[in-house]
């Protein structure tokens, strides 16, 4: 493929390397300025950059090294964005030892846009690959769904409609501007799709007062007023993640319940998709894809330190290729490697190794990553 996905993919946080563990936690401590430690993580992403390339990959990330949390870090710059507590892991889930919750976003005041958040991080990237650099945002529907309407202030929004608007048009500024910087390659991380096929969450969103049948479309119309107006050059991907903090998850159930609105009302030009174990069910749900979009399939772990076998990958992208066609399938790790800063309970090697195997298993498979 000349334009992205890449038939060999990644969904875009790496482990961190220990300079960059080390001395994130001795600014937070307040023992080094902001300025130095920037400078830590520009030598760490170069040098992250130049191994990524080497194995193959043409999609570039900077590992998402200057972010403690995949999406907390980017919406608590948007004005009106607070983090306050946490929410129960799905109870049938592996628990982390640490009895770690995710936290939950609250909107205490009027959401805007009031400065860039990931354009320099982006120029960075851009200056030291020689491929297609991306950028991972969290989806603007991580705003609303954890908490609903209760955590949404009523003295801001009294009506729903101008929240649901004025969280687009902030994420629309951003968009442009990382456009305008020369971003050609954009992926929004969303769990709350995900979550809507958990008959577990499913419940909960009822008990928060939420319609889990309507929410998917009211998520892709929020989608949809982010980016039907992008430029033709600029492809947007989505990725769809059960949870994933150092190894363990928080939701489980195939596609079928959002299938249908999530590949034909949302118009983003690929999905990531997790399907390493069964926790995402089975592929029949790719039923419903459009012909002109693609699938990335999340066929290898980013949470376990075994190797998958090729021969199986390419059995299993087969089985897919039953559903739609192979020329609009690629392959990816299923989720990052961390997302969050503490990383998953695998090694840096492993991590390389199912980045090379994803290479490897789409050279076999399309003759090209």
């Amino acid at each position: 493929m000349k334009t992205p996905p890449f038939r060999a993919d990644h969904v875009g946080s790496l482990l961190r390397t220990p300079a960059v563990k080390e001395n994130r936690q001795k600014w937070k401590q307040g023992e080094i300025p902001a300025d130095e430690l920037r400078a830590i993580e520009d030598e760490a992403i170069a040098e992250t950059v130049q191994r990524l390339e080497a194995t193959g990959m043409r999609s570039i990330t900077d590992g998402e090294f200057r972010r403690d949390y995949f999406h907390l870090d980017f919406l608590k710059e948007l004005s009106g964005v607070s983090v306050t507590g946490g929410i129960e892991a799905n109870p049938q889930a592996k628990v982390a030892e640490d009895g770690f919750k995710p936290p939950v976003l609250s909107v205490t005041g009027k959401l805007r846009h009031v400065k860039d958040i990931q354009v320099a991080d982006f120029n960075y990237l851009k200056s030291v690959t020689t491929q297609t650099p991306k950028v991972s945002i969290p989806s603007p529907t991580m705003i609303h769904f954890r908490g609903g309407r209760k955590s949404i202030d009523i003295q801001s929004y009294p009506d729903m409609d101008e929240f649901f608007a004025d969280l687009a048009a902030a994420y629309r500024q951003e968009i442009d501007h990382l456009y305008a910087a020369g971003l050609r390659y954009l992926q929004l991380d969303d769990t709350n799709l995900a979550y809507l096929c958990d008959p577990k969450m499913r419940a909960a969103a009822v008990e928060r007062g939420e319609d889990p049948n309507e929410l998917p479309r009211t998520y892709a119309a929020l989608i949809n007023s982010v980016i039907d107006n992008r430029p033709d050059d600029l492809t947007v991907g989505i990725h769809l993640c059960r949870g994933n903090y150092r190894s363990t998850w928080f939701a489980e159930g195939g596609y079928e319940p959002v299938a249908e609105v999530l590949f034909n009302t949302i118009n983003v030009d690929a999905y990531f998709l997790e399907y390493d174990d069964e926790r995402s069910g089975d592929f029949a749900p790719l039923r419903f894809v459009p012909n002109h979009k693609s699938v990335v399939l999340g066929i290898v772990s980013s949470k376990v330190r075994a190797l998958e076998d090729m021969d199986d990958l390419c059995r299993r992208i087969d089985e897919a290729a039953a559903y739609m066609p192979l020329d609009n399938l690629c392959i990816s790790p299923q989720c990052g490697f961390s997302s969050t800063h503490h990383g998953n309970d695998l090694t840096s090697d492993d991590q390389w190794r199912k980045l090379e195997l994803v290479v490897d298993t789409a050279r076999k498979v399309w003759g090209t990553a």
